[in-house]
C-alpha cells in the first residue's frame, strides 16, 4: 500500500509540474480572458488518459505500478479531469446514458454553485 502510495505521489509530482510549466507559459503566450492554460491541460490530459486505458483495455500489458504511475499519479496530478471525461465515456459506451447525464449535470453544477460558495464564505 505504501509502496503504490509513492509511485502515485512520484507520477502526481511530475503531472502537478507539467500543468504548472503549461500554465505559466500560455500566462505568458496569451493574454486574453480565455484560460488557455487550464483548457490546454483538460483537453491534454483528456487524451492521455485516453491513451492510457486504451493501452490497458486493448492489450493488458500496463503493470499495476504502471497504472498507478501513469493514469492514477500522472492524469490525477495533471488534470483530475481527464479522470471525469474517462467516467463519462465509459458510463455511455456502457448506455447508461440516465446515470452519465445525472454525473455530468451534477458534478459541473455542483461544482460550480460549491466555488461560488466557499467563496461566499470568505467574503
Amino acid at each position: 500500500m505504501i509502496k503504490m502510495m509513492l509511485i502515485a505521489g512520484a507520477g502526481g509530482f511530475v503531472g502537478t509540474c507539467g500543468r504548472f510549466l503549461i500554465g505559466k507559459w500560455s500566462d505568458g503566450m496569451f493574454h486574453g480572458t480565455f484560460p488557455l492554460g487550464t483548457f490546454l491541460v483538460n483537453i491534454i490530459g483528456c487524451f492521455i488518459i485516453g491513451i492510457f486505458f486504451g493501452i490497458l483495455e486493448k492489450s493488458h500489458v500496463m503493470t499495476t505500478g504502471e497504472n498507478v504511475l501513469l493514469i492514477t499519479g500522472f492524469c490525477g496530478g495533471f488534470t483530475t479531469f481527464s479522470s471525469f471525461a474517462d467516467d463519462i465515456w465509459k458510463l455511455g459506451n456502457n448506455g447508461d446514458w440516465m446515470t452519465c447525464l445525472f454525473y455530468f449535470l451534477a458534478t459541473v453544477i455542483l461544482g460550480v454553485l460549491l466555488v461560488w460558495g466557499g467563496r461566499a464564505i470568505i467574503r
